[in-house]
Formats: C-alpha cells, structure tokens, sequence
C-alpha cells in the first residue's frame, strides 16, 4: 500500500501504447508528487530516452522543472482531456492515484458534481452546502433506471440495491462509511427516503413515514456537535427495511454498534453533548416541561463543558418539536415521552451535585439540601436517603461477609459519571428497542435492504479505546469489500471467458488477526480486565512481550504505554491509559438496584434485563443492556455478572454484522470530507488523498488496475474506431473479426488486450493510446480537409473579389457617368430656372409697370381723346376718301399686272400640259397607275373627309363657345345693371363709384366686340374654307375614283357579311351542342333516378325480408330523435353537407367559431381554389379547340347533320325514358299495394316471401323486354325523323324500281350507317377525352416535377439547417394535402354512412309500423274483444322493471367491452343510461332514480378498479361519464327552474343552445344536482386514473425514445464507458425504445379517445398533461446524465422534439397548449447546440433559454462533455457570465 502514493516503476500503466519506453515531447503530460497540491500536472519538451537520469518538464504556470528519475521510476502517465471529469474513475484510461484525484477535484470543483463512481464504489463528496438534487422529482428520475445510464447518485445507488433485490430475489446491502463529518448520515438518510418513495407499503399503516421518522429520533439522542462536524453520528447503526413479495415496505429493524457514552460526562473544546440534552433545555419554558426543573444548558456541567452551547443556523426548540412529532408518529405515548423527558434531565442534575470532601480527601459526602440531588430523586422516583448514602459508599463482598466503604472525591465523581453514562446508555437502548417495535410487522419478511451508517477509518493526535474499535471494525470492512471486489472482477473475466490470473492485493487479514486471534490484543485485554490489580501498563507491557516481532504491530520509541497498528490505511499509535476502564464499563450495583426500585415503571424496566444483557447482540460502548434482534442465538452467563466486557460484547455483534453482510449483495458509498473548516465547495487535496486511501477507493483502482480495467463491446469498438479499419475490412460482416484484425495490427503486444464473448478488454493505457491513434487520424483527416477547402474557399474567395472588381468597376464607371449626366443635366436645369426665374422677375416687373403704366395712360388718354375728337372725325372722313381713292388706284394696277401674268401663265401651262399629256398617256395604259391613284384619292378623300368632320366638330365648338359667352355677357350685363340700379339707390351720391362701373362697363363692351370679331374671322375662315372642299368635290375624277371605291368597297362589306353568316353558323352550331349536353345531362339525370327507384325496390325487398325476421317487441319510434338530439351542440345534419360552400353554411348557421374548424374550412376553400383553376384551365383549352373547329366551317356543316341525328336520338330516348319512369312508377306503387294486400290476407310468412319472389321475377322479365322494346323504338323512331327530315332534300326513289322498295331500303341502310358512325364518334369523343384527361395529368405531374425541382434546387442552395426546415416545410405541405384528401373521402363516407343509418332507421320503423298493422289485424281477425289502451309518445325513454336493474347495470357496465359498441354510436350506454333516467322521471318515480344512478356509479367505479391499468377501458367510461353528466346538465331541467336559475348549479350554455325539441326531452320532476356533483367527482377521478395509465405506459418509453434514440444515424459518439456502463448486475435483454414506438402510443392513445366520443377538449387535456410529462421526465434525466449532455445528443434531441411536434401539427392538437409544454426541453436542446465561449455568447444563451432556470442551464453548462477531443468544455469562466447575465435579467424583469 505504501507503493500507492509514489510513481510507480515503468509498465503497463505507464507507456502510452506499451511498445517502448521512448516519450515524444508535445501531447505528453504526466503526473509528479508536489508537497503542496500532492500532485502537479507537467509536460514532456524534451524526448524520454532509455537510460536518461531527468526528465525536462513545463508546469503549468510555464515554468521549467527537470524531474530527476530514482531507479528508472517514470511518472504517472496524465488522462486525455476528454475523459477528463469521467463520472467513473475506472473509465480512466490511466488508472492511478493522481488521475483520480485530479477528476475528483475537477468535478467538484467546476462541475459542482459531488458523486463519483468508483467501480462499484459511490464517493460521495461533502459540499458543505444544501443542493436541490434530492427532490421528489429527482427520486423519480432515477427510479426504475440502470446505475450506468444516471449521473452517480446515491438515489441510483438505492435504485440498484432495490432492482437486484426485486430481479434476484437476494437481500442487499447499502454500506455507508466515512470520517465524521464526510455526510454518512446524510446519505444513509436519503437512501432510505429513497426506499420509503419507491417501495412504498401497500396497505394503510404508513410504514415509510416510520422508518423516515426514527431518523429525527437517533439523530438528537445519537448525534452530537464535534469540530468536525456540527451533526456527528457518534454510534454506528444498520438498519434493515423489510420488503414483502410485491417488494413493498412491510417493516424496519435498527441495530446499534459502540455508543460513544463518555460524551454524555465529558466534551472537548467546542463540542457539545448530544442534541436532546440541549434540545430539551431550550423547551424547558413549556408549561409541561416546570416539574423538571431546568434552565438553559450553561447551568449544566454535563452540557457546558465545550464552551459553545447552540449552533449556528440550528433552532433546538424547534429540533425538539420535530423529535417529539416523530416520537408521536411511532406511537411511543405521551406518558412514556415524558418519563424520557423527566430521566435526561435527571442525567443533567446528576451532573451538577456538589460533592463535599472529608477526612483528608479519603470520604465525601453529597447535602441532602442539593437542590440537584432532590430533582434527580424525584424525577427517577427514587428515595433520596439511600442514593445519597450509596452515591458517596460502596459494598465490598466476601465469602465471609460484607463491608461498606467510603470512597473518595474523585471515586465518587466517576462513580456519578459512570451512573451518568449507564443510565444514558440503557435509555438509548429502551428507544432502539421502541422503535424497531413501532417497525415490527406481523407480515412475513420476504426480503430486505440494510443500511450501514458507521464510522470511518480514524486517527488523531491522541486515540483511545473508541478509534481502536472504530478502526478494527473498519478493517473487517475493508476485508469484506476487498474480497468482494475481487469476486465481482473474478465473475466478470469468467463470464467473458478471459484467461484468469492470480491479482495480487493487500489482505488485511493479519492486522485483522493481531486484533481479534487468540491472545490477540482484545483477548490480553479481556485477560487484563479479569486481574484484581490490573493495569493498563501492565497490558501494554503484555502487548509489547506477546506481539513485538509482528509486522503489524509496533513500539513507539519514547513511549511505553502506548503501541501502534499498521492499518490498511495508515499507521496509527493508541495510548493504552483508559482502556481497561473502558472496557470494563463498571457500575456499581447498589446504585443500580435503588434504580430498580423506582416509582416510575419505566425506569425500574430500564434495568430489569441485566441478567439477559449476554443476549444482546448489537450495543454501544458498555450498551450490554439493549435488547435488539439477534441473527443468531446467544447462551446466557452462567453467573451472576450483568455484562461482558465491551471488547467482546463488540467483537461478537461485529461478527454477527459481517455474516450479515455477507449474506447480501453489498453496495458501497464512501464519503469525503474536501476540508477541516467545513467551507462549501473547498477541495483540500491532502485531506481527500489520506480519506481515499483509507476508505479503499485506491484499493478498488489498483485492483482494476492489475487486470484489464478498459472494457469495451464490439458494437462501441467499432463504432468508436472505426476510423482506423481499412476499407476492406469494413466491407465484412463479422465485426468481431475485424475488431481482431484492427487490434492485431495497432497493438502488437497480444497481452494488452483480450477477446471475451462480447467484449474486449484492455490493460491500462491501452484505450488512451488508441485515442491517441485516432485523434492523429482524425487530425490528419482535418488537416488534408482544411487544406482542400481553404485552397477552394481561396479560389471562390479569388474568383469572386475579381467579379466584384469588375461590378466595381462597371458600376463606378456608371456612376461617373451618370454623375457627369447629372451635372449636366443639373447645370441645364439650373440655366433654365435662372432663365425662368429671371424671366418671372423681369415680367413681375413689367407688369407692374404696365399697370402703372396703364393706369397712367387711363386717365390721360381720356383727356386726350376728348381733346382730340373733333380732330380725328375730321382725320377720319379725309381718311375714307383717301382709302376710296387708294382702292380705285390699286385695283386699277392689279387688273393690269394680273392681265400679264395670265398671258405668261398660259403659255407656260400649255406647254407643260402638252408634255403631262404624254407621259400620261403612258402611264394610264398600265394598271399600276391606276391602282396607285385609286389609293391616292382614297387616302385623300378619306383625309379631306376627316378634315371636314374636324372642321364641323370645330365650328360646333366654337358656336357653342360663342353662345356661352353671349349667354353669360348678357347675365353678366343684367347682373351689373341690377347691381348699378342697386348702388344707384342706395349711393346716389357717390359718383366715383359711378363712372367706374360704367368704364367696367365699356370695358366689357369692347372685349364683346373684340369677341364678335374674332367670331367673323373664325366664320370666315371657315366659309373659305368649305368653299375650297367644293370646289374640290367638284372634280369629276375625283368622283369616278370615288365611285370605284365604293364598289369595292361593297364587295367586301357582302365578304365579311358571308364570313360573318358563317361565324353565326358556327355559333348556332356551339349552341346546338349546349343543348345536346342539356339533353344527356337529362338522360343522366333519368338514369340516376331509374337506378334510385331500383334501389327503393330493393329497400321494399328488404323490408319483406325484416317483416320475416322481426322480432316481436316494438320499440318507439321517439328513441330515434333522443340520440340524435342528446349532444352539447347543436346537430348539424351531415347529409346536407355537400362541398364547402354547405360546410361554412352549416357552421355559420351552428355558431361555432372555433379555430380548428376555422383552418380546416380555409384548406378546404384553399384546394377548391386550385380544383376552380384546373378546370378554368380545362375550359380554356376546350374553348380554343372550338376556335379551332369554328375555323373549319366545311367541317362544321357535316358535324352539324351527325349532331342532329344524336339530337334526335337523344330526344327520343328522353322521352322514352321519362314514360318508362312514369310506368315503373305506377307498377311499384301496384306493386306495394300488392304485397301489402297479400301480407293481409296470408298469415304465414312463407306466403308473402313466394308472392314476393313470383312478383320480383315477372317484374325481372317484364324489364328485359321492356329494354329490347324500348331500343327498337328508339331507332325506329329516329329513322323516321330523319327520312322527314330528308324528304325535301332527297330525290325521289321511284327511278331505282317502281315500288321504291330499293330506294327505302338503302336509305335504311344509310341511316343505320349513319348511327353506327354516330356512336362511333360518341366513343372516339369519350376516347379524346380520356386522352385529354390524362395528358392533363400528365401536365400537372410536369408541373409538379418542375417544382419539385426547382424546390430542390433551391434546397442545395441553402445551408444545412436550412434544409432540414425546407424540408420540413415540403413535408407538412405534402401531408397537409393528403390530410385534406383523406379528410374529405372521409366526410363522403361518414355522409354515406349516415344516410344509411337513416335510411335503416326509417325501414326499421316501417317494419315497426308493418309489425304492429299485422298484429292489429290478426287481432281482428280473431275478434278478440279488449280495451284499447292509449299509447303515449314518451319522446326518447327506455322503460325497464326495476328487478331488472342488476341485469341492466350488468349488461352496460360491468360485463360490457368497449369492442363490443365500437360499431355504434359513441358513448351508447350513457345515451341509454338517460333513457332510462327520463322514464323514472317521467313516472316519478325517486327510488327507481336514487336507485340506477346509484347503481351506474358503484359499477363504473368496480370496473375501473377492477381494469386499473386498462386504458381503453378508462378512456371508455371516462367518455360514457362525461357524456351522461353533460345529458343530465342538457336535459335537467333546471333551467327553467327560478330557484336553481339564482344558485347557478346549471351552466347557462347547455340550455341556452337546446332546440325546442331538445328542451321537450328535459327532466320534469326531479333535481339531480347532487348526483351531477358526485358524477363530476367520479369524472375527475377516472380522468387522473386515465392520465396515471397513459404516464405508465409512456415513461418507460421517454428516455430511449426521446434522449437515446437516434434518429439521425451516426451523428453521436461513443466514449470510453467505466465499470457501471459494463456491470453484470444491469438487466440482460434490450428495453430500449424508438421515437416511433412513442408515436405509435400516441397515436393508439389519440384514436382510442376519437372513437370513444371524448369530448375534444378533455383530449387536448390528456395530451397537454402527457407532453408535460415528457417533458419533465426527459429534462430531469439530461440534468441527471452527463453521457447526453452534448452537440450530437442536443441535435438528436431537437430532430426528435420536432417529430413530436409534427405530429401535434397532424393531429390538429397546437391549441392544446401541448407544444409550449416542451419549451424548456427545446431550449436545453438549442443549449447543447450553441456555441459557448464568449460574452456575446452567454448573452444569446439568457436571451434564448427563457423557459430555462439558472441552475438549469448552469447545471447543463457543467454536465456538458465533448465526445471528441476537438470540442471544448465549458469553462467556469462562461458559467460565471451566465449566472451574472441571468441576475442582471432577473433584475430587470423585477
């Protein structure tokens, strides 16, 4: 052992790889012993070569460090990072001292991770810190799973123990051990809270809470303050839970090892007594507690000895409240809880007597005024006398006869102590015994789970006879845990078939020889015990004699009472002073017989059983008085003595627990304490080696160690490595073979590793180095990758900077271009508006000055014309003889000037005309002038035309311009002379006014003048203008032109007339062919009702056919209505639901507006849409192709004599078929009359069935002919049509013979012809259009397929995530049509259906009525005479006799399967159930009401219990219930009641919806209100019993299904797995679960419940709470899992959430509220996959994980492990931002 705290030399679990013993420098770390830290991480940066003295080393702070090598001894060999932080240690790939050390110090530390496994060993850390890890929901997490598939716990522990006890029918036990303070009672605690949740008793006596409540009990008079620990056990004890075969709770049974009973007389410095004393001190101020006389613990020497009395953070009074509930609980009474009360503080004022000396020191004596010595004799009810006397004397007895002797001070005081001590110890033992009564059962103990609270491996500065016990028994321990570590290892090589070699490890058995062997050294000391003047110097001086030259036994050097024991875990010296004492525990008797003597029964009990005390099996220190349940028998002394000595007392329970054990399945937790000062989360790296090595964890890792600690399946193997194989070993299919094959070539030393069964195991270091193989693998890989895809990113990068420069480019060469434009476009506008604004500013200023101007001119113009008048009559009349004579002179010149020119003129156009003469002549003997003129003078004379028209329209314009002007200066004119008159009249004074108004005036004057003018121009104009068209139409060429024009003109008007004759042919044609397809739409509609009347015949057949087969009871016709009625919402006929359109009709006329239906209409209209669209497109390509036709008019014309022969063939086979209905009818009302007749007058049914038969089959035949008569008639009459039709047109035959019998018989032949090629074209018609129906499919498939590629296309173009959503979206689009399909063929079937149902409930009615005519008539005929009685419509009521009310609860309830009314209406037995009731009410009849209900209750609630894990029996009467509470609301009545109205008892929704017939159905005489209240109880507890089997059967599935299962293949990776992941006590077989199965459950779930007729919002319910406990149950277990904390598994995890989610989507259930239940599971799986390094990051985190707590995700953050090495782990860093960033949110929000 001592090898196991220093290097180690060179070896297997040294080398990487085992090959050599060469270290490269770099990715080499190793381990070297620090004084400090213990042990301290370094780096190899020199290469290791054999034979070199030193190693050159790189701490971690950077340093240099040369490491010198002592004998060739390497240093340990450091973990890959990944597996660093393992929650098992044997999963390590280098298994040593350090490594464990390190990652028990990294998960406590930085994961706050406080259990670890150890191979089969749980260490469990003390983190000085309550933590939210032991809720209920926690226990429930990790119930019912495997140990290796949890984080360590101690609940996965207890799980264990509690599944191999059920699995192997073994007892087991649970061994928890620790040094004080380290948390055993803790952890012994929460497992047996674990037991006491799990394996809860079955029966009502609530045996958990008691086995919960003697922990409170042990606790305050077992546990005491010490400096270690504030809440120290200070004995040891195994308790054993009793489970029956169900393996429920049926009892406990406590033992007790080594009472520490000198605390109760002495405590240390800061220590305290145990916790009762004080406990009770700080209740002594309750009125019950005045008589015991106490104050506060300082005033007690028995609890103020430590100095401190309370403890921080700890209320005793409190405490004490919680001990004497649990007192209560376990039914100790309240008289024996007091006499307890009344003996401790008897035990304190003990403590307090004054002892006074006498006679020098040798006697003493007690006052018998001691107010202490008076209330310890009363409250033990002793006589005061005699404790006084034999307090202070003791009786020496001889043979010859007795002495009594005084003792002295210090005698007296250890004779008190010892008092002290033994009655504490006999009343520690009277509530062990009380309790373990309080857990006995009388039930037969079937198995059980034991738990061992006891002390640790101890060693102080001075150790006495307590820590020699302690340590022996933990030596016997560690022996018991070696030997079955070595089994389990031994087990498992065996199992996988490993060649077994000899381990060899520490065997504790000689120390454990030196102790307890013959003349060991509790035997010297029993030996010693025995001696009158013994000694414990002599005793040591016997040690040293007897075991000097023992290995395990030493001497110290300067001491010689004193001696040491090499322990397993440390050497530790014992000082020998109080050993015998101890051992001897001596109390004298006559102390002990007043006791006896006691008033008070209980205490004379509590020392009654010395005698039998040797039968005592479990005790403390001295506790030889308790009475426990032994395992074996024990003779009684044969003497009188009333104990044995402590060793031997102790050595014989010790044995007893140790066959115990071994008797069990042993489970092992070993607490750490991290450090001294008790500081949360503080790791003392010393202290945890010196605990680790005693405990034997380090025993466990070299055990593991020396074998093949590394173990791996084919399957991991190969899924792990599989990056190594070659290619053509991955093609085989034999993965064993290739694992070997891998193997052989990687490791070439064949003893690293072993092939087992299914299995390979590895020596250490062997895993670390294959990792190492595949981490350069996978960094070769990534470095080629890298370089291919940065050389292509570079590429892209190249290419894509060149296309932007030349966009650049071209844009910037743009931009410069069209910025130039603009500035010039800029600089021109600018141009322009300074030209404007100056051409504005300019004329502003002109007109201004014009208006001066003018003003000025005004005034003096006016001056000067009247100056000047005269002047200018006189200038005007010399100027009218001027212009006279001027004209005279003008015209003179112009006639002679004109006369010249005409001269000229005229010889020059002589001249010209002659040569025009010629060349046209020419030109008018060739064709193409006058072509050429034609279109001239066209062109011109239809210009000259329009010129015209402008002109009129012109002149029309400006005649009415003209008389609106005239029009309005006239009004203008009066306006201003009313205006003036009015001034005139009211300002007559005013002349200014005056002349201002009449210069308006002449101003207007003028301008109506100018007006007139510029009318005579435009009229003149105008005149000259239409005298030159005149002259120009007067042109006779122009006019001969003209009138060829018209002609032609008119040859083509009578063209287009023809074209225009055929194109209303063609449109006769098309509306000849509508009516043709009127006409056979007819001809369907006529064979649609012949098929009707056929089908009504065949409902006549059967009604014969019921008539033969009905039975003789007649039911009412009103039950029909009463199920089709009795609902919460209004029915809406489904037979009148025909498209969409009657879809949204009925739903609005329904009122229902909810959003489900709203969706489902709204994709409904949405495809009817696009149904519209392809037929719109349909009808378009009809419509060209009758363009097409309409274009060939030859064509038309022959298809039109065919369409009239159909037309007529047609009309004449409607008019046949319509008389053929006529008569079809009449014969089957002939028919009805018939049979009912027959049925009349034969009784027999036989009769009616032969007269039916012979009817039916002349009807038959009379059809057959009927059909052969009616086509010959139809051609017949169709040939005759047409030879009407063709008489005119046709020649007359009679040339061919003379009787014209040739001619008729060819024209018969022709129009036979002519029908068969009628049919023919009928049939090529159909063929087209199948042709062209499927070249429309084929169409709309392209279509598709282009989309779908394009929608591809455009998927490739998006990243990953990306695609994944596409595709999702592609996915729900695709279902949500056939969705849609599937919905809509379904409404058509269930509108069949019930057209069906109705159509049979109408023919069962008429049978009822047929019935009921037969047996009226039969009666008649027998001439019975009796009274008829009246029958009354009772409208839906079901009558029954009240002794057959079992036979009916039976029948509907008890006896009932829901597979049996599957085919019905849903929830039958409630509508039935109702019936019923509304009968009773009907005859008022309570006791029939009281009665039946109360029957149906007790039957559905016999069933359920009776099926309480059936869940479609559940869903079933879960459906039945509700539906008959909603009918009793629906029917009641009370709505109409005022009373019941005011209480509210009837939801106004249920009356306020009813229909008049609906209300008619109410109840009239009674008020079921309290059976409603106890139907909606009965309601809820089925729907929790629903939701309990619905989790039942769903929680097994959510692990596996939802965190395991892997979806996306090969996307997670395996890691190394450690001993729990490989242990033989995991079930065999594979329990795992997919996605799929959760899917199929629910959907079974979800159908079940639809055809049930639950009612659609309980089904949103049930899912809602299903998904919640997914939820819960699948986030508990990724916060309880480290091995699914990653990247891969969050992925996996969203896929499988999203499957989920899709299928609320397809199920129509996102309104339940279901999807925002996974909003936490959601956001934990967005955690795992976002990235988690910076600020920013830890920002996105808190803003994204909102459903997420703080702890939750810090917890996530911690339990985040990479699978390879490349990703990174979490630092404490980024977990610190998180939580800042979370406080700072919290902030916030507040």
């Amino acid at each position: 052992m001592a090898s196991l705290g220093t290097p180690r030399s060179p070896g297997v679990a040294q080398a990487g790889g085992g090959h050599d013993l060469s270290w490269p420098r770099g990715y080499t770390r190793v381990w070297i012993p620090d004084p400090d830290e213990v042990w301290k991480s370094a780096e190899i940066i020199k290469d290791y070569k054999e034979g070199d003295k030193s190693l050159q080393l790189k701490l971690e702070d950077e340093t240099l460090y040369e490491f010198d090598l002592q004998g060739n001894e390497l240093p340990f060999l450091r973990n890959p990072d990944i597996l660093v932080g393992e929650n098992d240690l044997t999963a390590l790939s280098y298994l040593h001292e350090p490594a464990v050390l390190h990652n028990l110090k990294v998960r406590f530390l930085e994961s706050n991770h406080i259990y670890t496994y150890c191979g089969i060993v749980l260490v469990a850390i003390n983190p000085y810190e309550q933590l939210p890890i032991y809720e209920q929901d926690v226990i429930y997490a990790y119930s019912g799973q495997n140990m290796g598939d949890m984080d360590p716990h101690i609940f996965a522990v207890a799980e264990e123990a509690y599944k191999q006890m059920a699995r192997d029918e073994k007892n087991q036990s649970i061994i928890v051990s620790g040094e004080s303070g380290a948390g055993k009672t803790v952890s012994a605690k929460y497992a047996m809270r674990f037991f006491a949740t799990v394996g809860g008793s079955a029966s009502e006596t609530n045996i958990e809470a008691k086995v919960l409540a003697s922990s409170p009990i042990m606790e305050a008079i077992g546990n005491a303050k010490t400096t270690r620990n504030d809440n120290s056990s200070r004995f040891g004890k195994y308790i054993q839970i009793g489970f029956d075969k169900r393996y429920h709770i049926i009892g406990a049974n406590m033992r007790t090892y080594l009472l520490e009973k000198s605390r109760v007389v002495f405590q240390a410095e800061d220590e305290r007594n145990y916790h009762i004393f004080y406990q009770l001190c700080a209740s002594a101020s309750l009125p019950e507690f005045k008589d015991l006389g106490l104050t506060c613990a300082e005033d007690f020497f028995y609890t103020s000895q430590g100095g401190g009395t309370s403890i921080d953070g700890v209320d005793d009074a409190d405490d004490f409240e919680k001990t004497r509930h649990a007192f209560t609980l376990l039914g100790v009474k309240e008289s024996h809880q007091m006499a307890i009360f009344r003996i401790i503080a008897a035990i304190l004022h003990l403590g307090n007597l004054e002892i006074q000396s006498e006679r020098d020191g040798d006697a003493c004596s007690v006052s018998s005024e001691d107010e202490h010595l008076n209330h310890f004799c009363s409250l033990l009810g002793v006589e005061q006398g005699q404790m006084q006397h034999w307090l202070c004397h003791r009786k020496l007895v001889t043979t010859a006869e007795t002495y009594v002797k005084s003792m002295s001070v210090q005698q007296v005081v250890n004779a008190r102590n010892a008092l002290a001590k033994h009655i504490y110890a006999q009343l520690f033992g009277w509530i062990v015994q009380h309790i373990n009564k309080a857990l006995h059962t009388t039930v037969k103990q079937h198995s059980f789970i034991g738990v061992l609270d006891i002390y640790g491996f101890e060693t102080f500065e001075v150790n006495s006879f307590e820590q020699f016990c302690i340590n022996y028994a933990n030596e016997k321990l560690q022996q018991q845990f070696n030997s079955h570590v070595f089994k389990l290892e031994q087990e498992e090589y065996m199992k996988e078939g490993i060649p077994w070699t000899l381990i060899d490890f520490y065997d504790n058995q000689p120390c454990i020889d030196l102790i307890e062997a013959k003349l060991g050294i509790l035997d010297l000391l029993d030996e010693e015990c025995k001696v009158p003047k013994g000694t414990d110097q002599n005793w040591a001086q016997k040690l040293y004699d007897r075991h000097g030259g023992s290995q395990h036994f030493q001497k110290p050097r300067m001491s010689n009472i004193s001696f040491i024991v090499l322990h397993f875990a440390d050497k530790v010296e014992y000082q020998c002073e109080g050993f015998l004492e101890k051992n001897r525990d001596t109390v004298y008797e006559e102390q002990i017989n007043i006791l006896k003597a006691s008033k008070y029964q209980m205490v004379a009990d509590l020392f009654q059983d010395e005698k039998d005390a040797a039968s005592a099996t479990s005790l403390g220190k001295g506790t030889s008085k308790i009475n426990v349940r032994s395992a074996r028998p024990v003779i009684k002394a044969a003497n009188k003595e009333h104990k044995k000595t402590v060793g031997h007392q102790f050595r014989n329970s010790l044995h007893l627990l140790m066959e115990t054990l071994n008797a069990t399945t042993p489970h092992y937790v070993r607490c750490i304490k991290p450090n001294d000062e008790k500081l949360p989360f503080k790791f003392d790296a010393k202290r945890a080696v010196q605990q680790l090595r005693a405990c034997g964890v380090l025993e466990t890792i070299r055990i593991s160690a020396a074998g093949f600690p590394s173990r791996w399946t084919y399957h991991d193997f190969f899924n792990r490595y599989r990056v190594l194989m070659k290619k053509r070993d991955l093609s085989k299919n034999d993965k064993k073979q290739i694992c070997q094959t891998l193997l052989e070539d990687l490791i070439k030393d064949p003893d690293k590793f072993q092939f087992g069964r299914t299995k390979i195991f590895f020596r250490a270091g062997q895993v670390a180095y294959l990792e190492k193989l595949r981490a350069d693998k996978f960094r070769a890989a990534t470095i080629m990758i890298q370089k291919t895809v940065r050389g292509w990113l570079q590429r892209i990068k190249y290419q894509r900077l060149r296309r932007a420069a030349i966009v650049i480019q071209r844009y910037t060469r743009g931009h410069l271009a069209r910025r130039l434009a603009e500035h010039l476009r800029r600089t021109r506008a600018a141009i322009t508006l300074q030209k404007q604004y100056r051409m504005l500013r300019i004329h502003r200023a002109f007109q201004r000055v014009r208006k001066a101007t003018i003003t000025i001119q005004a005034f003096a113009r006016g001056m000067f014309v009247r100056r000047i008048y005269r002047q200018v009559l006189a200038e005007h009349k010399a100027t009218i003889l001027q212009k006279y004579a001027r004209g005279w002179l003008a015209r003179t010149r112009f006639r002679r000037i004109r006369g010249a020119t005409i001269v000229l003129q005229c010889y020059y156009r002589r001249r010209k005309a002659r040569q025009q003469l010629k060349a046209l002549k020419i030109e008018a003997r060739s064709a193409q002038h006058l072509k050429k003129l034609n279109i001239g003078m066209e062109n011109k004379v239809v210009q000259l035309q329009r010129k015209i028209d402008e002109q009129n329209k012109e002149y029309k314009l400006l005649n009415e311009q003209l008389s609106t002007l005239t029009s309005a200066h006239s009004s203008e004119v009066e306006k201003l002379k009313k205006e003036l008159e009015q001034y005139q009249q009211s300002q007559q004074g005013d002349g200014n006014q005056l002349v201002s108004l009449r210069e308006e005036m002449e101003h207007l004057r003028l301008e109506l003048e100018k007006a007139h003018g510029e009318r005579k121009v435009v009229e003149d104009s105008y005149v000259k203008e239409k005298d030159l068209l005149r002259k120009v139409r007067r042109i006779s060429d122009l006019e001969e032109e003209n009138a060829l024009l018209k002609q032609e003109k008119e040859e083509l008007n009578s063209r287009i007339l023809c074209q225009s004759e055929g194109k209303k042919k063609a449109e006769e044609n098309i509306q000849m062919k509508k009516e043709l397809e009127e006409e056979r739409s007819r001809y369907q509609n006529l064979i649609k009702e012949y098929s009707r009347l056929e089908q009504r015949y065949d409902n006549l057949r059967d009604e014969m056919t019921i008539i033969k087969q009905a039975p003789g009871h007649r039911r009412n016709p009103s039950n029909q209505s009463s199920l089709e009625s009795d609902s919460n919402y209004p029915s809406i006929s489904t037979s009148e639901i025909g498209d969409t359109e009657d879809v949204m009709q009925q739903v609005e006329e329904a009122g229902m507006d909810k959003a489900a239906m709203d969706m489902s209409l709204f994709l409904k209209l949405q495809k009817r849409v696009r149904e519209l669209e392809q037929e719109r497109k349909k009808l378009q390509t009809q419509l060209e192709k009758k363009e097409q036709e309409s274009k060939k008019v030859i064509k038309t014309e022959t298809e039109m004599a065919s369409d009239h022969e159909d037309f007529a063939y047609n009309s004449l086979k409607r008019q046949e078929l319509e008389s053929e209905n006529k008569k079809l009818k009449n014969e089957l009302n002939e028919l009805r009359k018939a049979i009912a007749d027959r049925a009349t007058q034969n009784n027999s049914s036989h009769d009616v069935q032969d007269s039916y038969n012979l009817l039916l089959n002349q009807l038959k035949s009379a059809n057959e002919e009927l059909e052969v008569r009616k086509e010959e008639v139809l051609i017949l009459r169709s040939q005759i049509m047409k030879a009407a039709q063709q008489k005119d047109k046709t020649e007359d035959w009679g040339y061919l013979n003379e009787d014209g019998e040739l001619g008729l018989a060819y024209q018969g032949l022709k129009q036979v012809a002519r029908l068969l090629e009628a049919q023919l074209q009928d049939q090529r018609r159909e063929h087209e259009e199948e042709v062209e129906a499927l070249q429309n499919q084929v169409d709309a498939m392209k279509e598709e397929l282009e989309k779908q590629q394009q929608a591809f296309l455009q998927t490739l173009q998006l990243s990953p995530e990306a695609q994944v959503e596409f595709g999702l979206q592609q996915e729900i689009t695709r279902l949500t049509n056939e969705n849609l399909d599937l919905k809509e063929l379904l409404e058509k079937l269930e509108k069949n259906e019930k057209k069906l149902k109705k159509q049979l409930k109408i023919y069962m009615k008429k049978v009822q009525d047929f019935e009921g005519d037969l047996e009226r008539r039969h009666h008649e005929r027998n001439r019975q005479v009796a009274v008829q009685r009246k029958e009354k419509d009772f409208q839906g009521m079901l009558e029954y006799y009240k002794e057959d009310e079992p036979l009916l609860i039976r029948n509907l309830i008890t006896d009932l399967k829901p597979q049996a009314v599957s085919a019905t209406v849903p929830c039958l037995p409630a509508y039935i159930l109702y019936m019923c009731i509304r009968h009773a009410d009907y005859i008022n009849d309570d006791q029939k009401v009281h009665s039946l209900l109360t029957s149906t209750i007790n039957g559905i609630k016999k069933v359920l219990k009776r099926h309480n894990d059936d869940f479609e029996m559940t869903s079933f009467w879960l459906a039945n219930t509700c539906r008959l509470l909603h009918c009793l609301k629906q029917y009641s009545g009370d709505g109409w009641n005022n009373k019941t109205r005011c209480l509210n008892l009837l939801p106004q929704g249920f009356m306020t919806q009813n229909t008049p017939k609906q209300n008619e159905h109410c109840l009239k005489n009674f008020d079921l209100t309290e059976y409603r209240q106890v139907l909606s109880h009965l309601s809820i507890q089925i729907y929790q019993q629903l939701i309990k089997v619905a989790e039942g059967i769903l929680q097994p599935m959510i692990v596996s299904g939802v965190l395991e299962y892997e979806s996306i293949q090969g996307l997670s990776g395996v890691k190394p797995m450690g001993y729990r992941n490989r242990s033989s006590s995991m079930e065999d077989g594979d329990n795992s679960y997919s996605l799929e199965a959760i899917v199929r459950q629910l959907n079974t779930f979800h159908t079940t419940m639809c055809e049930h007729g639950l009612d659609p919002e309980i089904i949103q319910q049930v899912f809602k709470q299903l998904f919640y406990m997914i939820n819960a149950v699948a986030l508990n277990n990724l916060l309880l899992r480290k091995d699914v904390c990653s990247w891969s598994t969050g992925m996996q995890l969203r896929f499988n959430i999203s499957q989920l989610e899709e299928w609320l989507r397809g199920k129509n259930l996102q309104q339940s509220g279901a999807p925002q239940t996974l909003e936490p599971l959601i956001q934990a799986a967005q955690l795992l996959q976002l990235k988690k390094k910076t600020s920013e990051d830890a920002e996105a985190i808190c803003s994204l994980c909102t459903a997420l707590t703080t702890q939750q995700i810090v917890k996530i953050l911690n339990l985040y492990t990479p699978v390879n090495e490349f990703e990174e782990r979490v630092t404490v860093a980024f977990i610190r931002d998180i939580q800042v960033n979370q406080k700072a949110t919290k902030w916030k929000r507040q």
